[in-house]
């Protein structure tokens, strides 16, 4: 884009300054009017038919394009050689117009014939400006004129007042000269081109042709530019390009009105702009080229001129130096990588250019010798000096003073060829022209970067301005180019940035404006090669805009939100001490501002102005990566990326508009935005790191600089521990070194001097000082230059005896070396040293007047005798003083006088070598750190803006830099930048409090099958768009999909989690993960049925509504907008999709999970009362209503949310083995804690809680962690009260489930812990899940890994026990019902119901039975005695079978009796070794027997007890038998047989009917039998034939004989003469009772499968 199309500060000025108007114009003459009007007919008349290019009441767009030559191109429509005829006699005929033409031969309109005569040649000097215009008429007259020539002559007027011949003037001669060339001529671009051009240019450069004759010779060239007359391939086109450039840069006429004048000079400069640019611009030489731009310049700066054309020639330089400096791209690509090569080449021009515009005539470059006064030449041909009209009149030049105006021919054309004739081919004519190069682009640059010296009062300020436009044009096209060629790069460096940085400093907003556009630009293209000087811009600009107050708080903003903009810039400037040494007296802080040592309080628009500058820089995507690359990262750079990040946050908001302009803050934030924007574009970029610096390396430069500050500013308020903080963080090697330290001191530019001096001086750093100085090199210098270099490293202190320390030290260290000639010792230099010091003081104190300051005599005269005995060397002495007065040596610190923005460049300058090239970075390898030490602003600022915008198109701006913040976080791995986003957002969400919400008042509303539930926090946040928009925001944009990054912000995530939860507006969702119903939510308060109203009950009904509503002491029903907030809360929580968000946060990396873990713990309460924080309500709140009634609340409350926290922890804990590693033990201790606390804890929770921990006791056994233990576990369970554990049964008995549900060490530990039976036996009749516990205890019964031991054995049969009596009581409800004649009302229910608990008691005495299998194991591997083991193991077993054998249920009874038959058969039961078991009698049958004879056991089962009767009386007997030789051998034998007699007896009397005594007295028949047999029983008259052994071996014969029929006899008197008969008789055989066919072998007897 060339410069006009740009919107420059040029274009616009333009329509501000209208034409001169008619009443403004000088009072003239008749006769000056007359001509004026006769020049602005033919003007008007020519101009509107040849030159439409030139719209003289157009706009300056319409006729300024600054390529109008190039862009035109075209071919004429009419034959060339005619329109060069026309072109001609259009020339030829308004010069004859003219009086001084008016009696000139018409051969130039006639055209000259073959025998016209041409003109001799003139000599080249003959011409000159001072010779007479007559001379001019008679050098050309033709010789050999005849009569007839003279009659004709005469006819056509040729001959003059006194009838003599006239000859033609050369300048109409030269037109009929080129006429006759052109006859024959068939392709103009044949043509010879200075041939075709000399007449025209003849007539430009010639000072009697007026301004409409000079316009019509301008029309004509740019026609045949126009119209491609003369292309590239013309003959002779260097050279008449040359010619051209010499005419039009020194062209000449009179003047008449200034609209005339100015239109030529517009002509003029169209013409110099189509120049350059077009096909023949690049053969123009430099010195053509610097003409050109010379007169440009000098349009530009002429005051006098109209302001409407000095920014048209304003416009046409730009344009035309947009084209040189363009050439710099084409002279690059030439030389290669010879660039510095073609520099250094150029500079050795022994002819160099000078440009030297003119103001008003004079020079504005200062002039080579001082006093010359230049001659002035007139542009616009007025004068205010009393000259006659004719004198007025006599030229109008553009052609610059010259010292030698005879050269200007030669200076400005190379073939040095005179335009009064024209050119010729001669090769001896013409040389060879260089085409312009770096010699004139460099002078051109020169001159523009001259005219804004900021002191120098010729230049204006409108000159500056329009410097700066074109200068910045110039950076704009070739900026790149000028950084890499040396010397315009010095200049960049030096003299345009020493420039540029002061005119910021103006308070003229134009100026402004152009200093920063033009800075902007230069920092733009060449910062490369402009490090230093672009920190001292940005710092100066960072100090004018950082405002140093505090932010005003905003009502409803809380302060939190943007804490982290910074109140001050980091720019590190020490405070200037406050005792003055008086060496340099301090200036007002006003004058110190104008002197752009501070910032100062600069005007709105102002500000404005550079926060612009910033922003346009800011929008380079790499500018901020390198100021931080090249600042931030480097010790003594200012942390320009901070301070510039912090500025653009700070001027962000609101308030900023106070200092500024309303403007400003959008502008700060917009460039704050983008700087966002750069970073996130970067993230997916390839990190590219050939040719950048190390990034380890530069973060531990960022290290060591943080340090560094910190040391120096303890330094600054105590020296020593300064050095000692230094020393410990290893910046300072060995703080006990004296040459350490001073290093350190002198290489540091973060200490105050004046606190350096101040160390340094004192006695006790002697050592030091001596080291400080051993740093410099004072070799080759005198003393003032030494003194000089060693004052600006530190402040002198206050106290003379402290300034002789360093004086002295000083002067031993310069003579140290080789004494300086001259010099007669270090006492001479302490003298003469201390003697400077005094002279500098006294030359520059602003309170000394002049007359009484020191002159050199005093100075010398001071000074006498102290050079050993002699005087100093009177020169040497001269040099010092002048040194001296005209330098003053600044110290440090004090930098208030008006040479201190020079001294502080000069410094800079010094230091440009070693600071280096600044680095360019187009990488993303830095944006990570880079982020770290910037996010603070950024975030405060987005933060505080989204809560203060008013308008909408802000929010999509914030948002998106939102979402990029968090991008660029989670992607570095920025987490606390990630946490504060997320806190922000929490925070303005509203709904992310520490409290809970009121949930008293929730109310549910149906409207047909969906429902809402109205909340305290749903209407409001519907009600908030910030707060939806926050939420939105938080979840969608940052969260989601950057779980792995988040820390401390999980607090306030969890937060609106559980307030959402809470009030009904996400679903728990993670129960299915664990086979779990979904959390019940808290009943709502009320209930509303909007689908049972009509839509519009009127004002009557809605009033009754509310009475009626708090009669029944209800909330009010939600209105519509609470109702429509609802609803719009509801559908931002489904766009933030935070269910999904929920289920992808359990899938997060272990170390992630820990910080969700850890906040979810934070929820949790930490005493032990109460746990469940209950707000209470602004009136008591009502109990949830069920079904229409309210119930009474008692014990701890119910908090869903409590069960949330608990739920997700144990969801994130068991999900893998690297979280439950992570955090296995952290959730386990939190809900143990809970668990502890179950006294104060809803049975809800507590269930739910208990089931959390046991499948973290499961998941910690499979990954062997032993921070839950199951005996710790078990025991808070079974400390439950019966009714908590009663309502926590069916999840605890669930977790113990799946804790035993595979073998293992678990499984082992649970069921052998008593706790665990315990806890077993409070629950096993709680009808939900008695089936489940009996599965638990069946699989314990049967598993093959021997589960029941000796820990377990008896809570396992008293169990089954239990099964097998609420079998047997089904039973017994169920014959009675039956025999009631009811039946069950659902035979769904109460039938299947008792079918399971007979079931079960059935399979439960086989269980038992099982066990015994188990008993001779368990008694063989417990460490109890023989007896008392078998009393351990066997007499649960016996005792559990005599119970069921009284059992109502048949079956059951049948089942037992079978299990203790064949148990009481059992191998392993009766031993010899001991007589435990001899307690089946006393223990299992007698008292089985005694139960049954009872009538409550009896009517239980009257049709089938009869036979469990006999059945039970014959297995006693039997056993009797069974065991009869080995109970022969017990004591107690006599005892148990008379029991069982007495039993009989009992039996036989009961009624059992004929058959049942039948069987019975079989029995009893076939012991008496037996016993008869055996010996155990005779009578006493055969007991004396027995043997003695026998009475030993059996009891008393006598005694059994007696007391058995004794018994016997009372129920079966015939029984004795029944046995003891001849010979016995055989039993009959006899049908097997039902009992008996319904008693299984002992064999078969195995557990029923369920």
């Amino acid at each position: 884009m060339t410069s006009l199309d740009a919107e420059k500060p040029t274009m616009g000025v333009v329509q501000e300054f209208p034409l001169q108007s008619a009443q403004e114009q000088p009072i003239q003459t008749d006769q000056q009017q007359d001509q004026r009007k006769e020049v602005q007919y033919a003007r008007r008349d020519r101009e509107s038919e040849v030159y439409p290019a030139l719209l003289i009441n157009g706009s300056p767009h319409e006729r300024t394009m600054p390529a109008t030559i190039r862009a035109r191109n075209s071919s004429v429509a009419i034959d060339a050689v005619a329109l060069i005829t026309t072109e001609c006699i259009t020339v030829t005929s308004a010069m004859r117009k003219h009086a001084r033409w008016a009696h000139s031969s018409v051969s130039a309109i006639l055209g000259g014939g073959p025998s016209f005569s041409r003109a001799p040649a003139t000599d080249s000097h003959s011409r000159g400006r001072g010779k007479p215009e007559s001379q001019h008429h008679t050098d050309s007259i033709a010789p050999g004129s005849g009569a007839g020539d003279n009659l004709l002559a005469s006819r056509w007027g040729l001959r003059g007042k006194r009838g003599r011949s006239m000859q033609d003037d050369p300048l109409i001669a030269a037109f009929a000269r080129l006429r006759n060339d052109l006859r024959g001529c068939t392709d103009i671009k044949t043509f010879d081109i200075p041939a075709l051009l000399h007449p025209f240019l003849q007539v430009i450069r010639s000072s009697s042709t007026s301004a409409s004759i000079t316009s019509l010779a301008l029309v004509a060239i740019t026609k045949f530019f126009t119209y491609s007359l003369i292309g590239p391939d013309s003959p002779r086109l260097p050279l008449g390009m040359q010619l051209l450039s010499a005419a039009i840069t020194h062209c000449r006429f009179e003047a008449s009105d200034s609209a005339a004048d100015e239109t030529v000079l517009l002509q003029i400069l169209k013409l110099m702009e189509g120049i350059l640019s077009g096909p023949g611009g690049d053969l123009l030489g430099d010195e053509s080229v610097c003409e050109m731009m010379e007169t440009g310049l000098s349009m530009c700066c002429q005051v006098r001129l109209s302001v409407l054309l000095r920014r048209s020639a304003e416009m046409s330089m730009s344009s035309m130096c947009q084209v040189v400096f363009e050439r710099l791209k084409t002279l690059e690509v030439e030389a290669g990588d010879n660039v510095h090569a073609m520099d250094a080449e150029s500079l050795e021009s022994p002819n160099p250019l000078k440009l030297e515009p003119s103001v008003n005539g004079t020079s504005v470059m200062p002039s080579s010798n001082e006093g010359e006064q230049m001659p002035m030449s007139k542009v616009d041909g007025k004068d205010e000096t009393n000259q006659s009209t004719e004198e007025r009149q006599v030229s109008a030049s553009l052609e610059l003073p010259r010292k030698d105006d005879d050269s200007v021919s030669q200076r400005a054309s190379a073939s040095a060829v005179e335009l009064s004739q024209p050119p010729r081919k001669s090769t001896d004519e013409i040389t060879f022209i260089k085409p312009y190069g770096l010699p004139s682009i460099r002078e051109l640059f020169r001159v523009l970067v001259d005219l804004l010296q900021p002191h120098n009062k010729q230049h204006g300020d409108g000159m500056k301005v329009m410097a700066l436009r074109i200068i910045d044009v110039a950076l704009e096209v070739a900026g790149p180019s000028i950084a890499r060629h040396p010397s315009l790069a010095m200049l960049a460096k030096d003299d345009l940035c020493r420039h540029l940085f002061q005119l910021v400093r103006s308070d003229n907003m134009t100026l402004l404006n152009g200093s920063l556009r033009v800075a902007g630009t230069l920092l733009h293209t060449c910062r490369g090669v402009l490090k230093l000087q672009q920190e001292l811009f940005l710092s100066y600009l960072v100090a004018c805009l950082h405002p140093r107050i505090e932010i005003p708080p905003e009502p409803g903003i809380d302060r939190a939100l943007y804490e982290g903009i910074p109140d001050a810039p980091k720019l590190v400037r020490p405070a200037t001490s406050s005792n003055n040494s008086g060496r340099s007296t301090p200036v007002p802080v006003k004058d110190r501002q104008k002197l752009g040592m501070e910032g100062g309080s600069r005007k709105p628009d102002a500000r404005e102005a550079m926060v612009e500058s910033i922003g346009a820089l800011s929008r380079l995507p790499s500018y901020l990566v390198e100021l931080f690359v090249n600042y931030d990262c480097e010790v003594d750079r200012a942390d320009l990326c901070e301070d510039m990040v912090g500025l653009l946050a700070r001027n962000a908001f609101p308030d900023a508009a106070t200092w500024s302009t309303t403007n400003v803050p959008a502008l700060c934030l917009d460039a704050l935005l983008g700087y966002i924007q750069f970073i996130a574009d970067r993230l997916d970029h390839i990190p590219r790191t050939e040719g950048y610096p190390d990034r380890k390396k530069l973060q531990e430069q960022r290290a060591r600089k943080k340090i560094v500050i910190r040391g120096a500013a303890r330094f600054n308020e105590h020296p020593k521990s300064g050095i000692a903080f230094l020393a410990s963080q290893g910046i300072i090697d060995d703080p006990d070194d004296a040459h350490s330290v001073a290093s350190f001191l002198r290489g540091t530019t973060r200490i105050s001097k004046t606190v350096l001096g101040e160390f340094l001086s004192k006695k006790a750093h002697d050592q030091l000082l001596r080291a400080f100085m051993d740093l410099f090199d004072f070799n080759g210098k005198r003393v003032d230059e030494a003194l000089r270099e060693l004052l600006n490293s530190f402040r002198l202190p206050g106290e003379a005896p402290l300034i002789e320390r360093i004086v002295e030290v000083f002067s031993e260290k310069y003579c140290s070396g080789a004494t300086p000639e001259g010099i007669a010792g270090s006492d001479a230099v302490h003298v003469l040293a201390y003697a400077i010091i005094i002279l500098n003081t006294d030359q520059h104190n602003p309170s000394v007047k002049d007359e009484k300051r020191m002159k050199q005599a005093d100075f010398a005269k001071n000074l006498r005798g102290v050079n050993g005995g002699g005087d100093f060397n009177p020169e040497y002495l001269q040099q010092i003083y002048d040194s001296i007065r005209n330098n003053e040596i600044i110290l440090p610190e004090e930098h208030n006088t008006a040479r201190a923005f020079d001294y502080a460049w000069e410094e800079l300058l010094l230091k440009t070598h070693a600071a280096g090239d600044l680095v360019l970075c187009d990488t993303n390898i830095f944006d990570a750190d880079m982020f770290q030490a910037t996010w603070k602003p950024i975030v405060a600022t987005l933060s505080y803006v989204f809560m203060s915008a008013s308008e909408d198109v802000v929010f999509p701006r914030i948002n998106t830099g939102f979402l990029q913040c968090a991008q660029i976080a989670a992607r570095y791995g920025v987490s606390e930048a990630l946490d504060r986003i997320v806190y922000c957002l929490s925070s303005m969400s509203t709904i992310a409090i520490d409290r809970p919400w009121n949930t008293s008042l929730n109310t549910k509303v149906q409207r047909g099958k969906e429902s809402v539930m109205v909340s305290e926090l749903a209407v409001k946040l519907g009600g908030n768009f910030r707060a939806k928009l926050a939420t939105y925001v938080l979840f969608h944009n940052v969260v989601d999909g950057n779980f792995n990054e988040i820390r401390s912000g999980w607090k306030y995530i969890v937060q609106i989690w559980l307030n959402l939860f809470a009030n009904s507006l996400i679903s728990p969702s993670l129960s299915r993960q664990l086979h779990l119903e979904p959390i019940p939510l808290q009943t709502p308060t009320h209930v509303v049925d909007r689908a049972d109203k009509p839509a519009d009950g009127g004002f009557i009904q809605s009033f009754f509504s509310t009475i009626s509503s708090y009669t029944a002491d209800d909330p009010p029903e939600p209105s519509e907008e609470e109702l429509e907030y609802t609803l719009m809360t509801v559908d931002c929580i489904m766009n933030c999709q935070i269910e999904d968000l929920l289920s992808d946060a359990t899938q997060m990396a272990p170390r992630a999970t820990k910080y969700l873990t850890l906040a979810l713990l934070e929820q949790l309460p930490q005493d032990a009362s109460p746990v469940v924080i209950v707000v209470k309500p602004e009136r008591p709140a009502a109990p949830p209503k069920t079904n229409g009634q309210r119930q009474g609340s008692r014990g701890p409350a119910y908090d869903p949310s409590l069960l949330y926290v608990l739920e997700l922890i144990t969801v994130l804990a068991i999900r893998d083995d690297a979280n439950f590693a992570a955090i296995g033990e952290l959730v386990a201790d939190a809900i143990q804690n809970v668990v502890r606390n179950a006294a104060n804890i809803h049975s809800m929770v507590l269930s739910r809680a208990v089931f959390y921990l046991l499948l973290l006791l499961q998941k910690s056994a499979d990954q062997d962690q032993s921070f839950v233990r199951a005996p710790v576990v078990l025991h808070m369970i079974s400390s439950f009260s019966q009714p908590k554990l009663e309502r926590s049964a069916p999840l605890v008995l669930k977790g113990l489930i799946i804790c035993i549900k595979e073998s293992g060490s678990l499984r082992n530990e649970i069921i052998n812990t008593p706790d665990f039976w315990s806890t077993i036996e409070r629950i096993h009749a709680i009808p939900a899940i008695s089936g489940n516990v009996f599965d638990l205890l069946k699989a314990v019964v049967e598993d093959r890994a021997v589960a029941v031991t000796a820990d377990n054995y008896e809570p396992v049969i008293g169990l089954l026990n239990s099964f097998a009596n609420a079998g047997g009581a089904a039973a017994a409800s169920q014959q009675q019902r039956e025999f009631n004649g009811r039946r069950p009302q659902s035979r769904e229910e109460t039938p299947a119901k008792d079918s399971d608990e007979i079931h079960r008691g059935r399979e439960a005495v086989s269980l038992v039975y099982q066990l015994t299998n188990r008993v001779p194991t368990l008694i063989e591997q417990s460490h109890l005695e023989r007896n008392e083991a078998w009393i351990t193991y066997w007499s649960p077993i016996f005792s559990c079978l005599r119970m069921q054998c009284e059992s109502p249920d048949r079956a059951i009874r049948r089942r037992a009796f079978s299990c203790l038959q064949g148990a009481l058969q059992s191998a392993e039961l009766a031993s010899s070794d001991h007589q435990e078991w001899t307690a089946i009698f006393a223990e299992v049958l007698f008292p089985l027997i005694e139960r049954l004879l009872k009538p409550e056991v009896y009517q239980a089962d009257p049709a089938g007890m009869s036979e469990t009767r006999v059945a039970v009386a014959k297995l006693l007997c039997k056993m009797f038998l069974h065991y009869l030789v080995t109970l022969a051998e017990w004591d107690g034998m006599l005892e148990t047989w008379y029991r069982i007699l007495d039993l009989v007896e009992r039996l036989m009397g009961s009624g059992q009917g004929h058959a049942m005594e039948e069987e019975i007295s079989e029995s009893l028949k076939n012991i008496l039998y037996f016993m008869k047999s055996d010996g155990y029983l005779r009578s006493p008259s055969s007991s004396s034939s027995t043997t003695s052994s026998a009475e030993e071996k059996k009891p008393h014969e006598n005694s059994i004989w007696h007391e058995t029929w004794k018994r016997v006899d009372r129920f079966l008197p015939g029984m004795r003469k029944e046995i003891f008969s001849e010979s016995p008789p055989q039993p009959k055989a006899r049908p097997r009772t039902s009992l008996e066919k319904a008693t299984v072998p002992v064999e078969e007897v195995q557990p029923a499968n369920t």
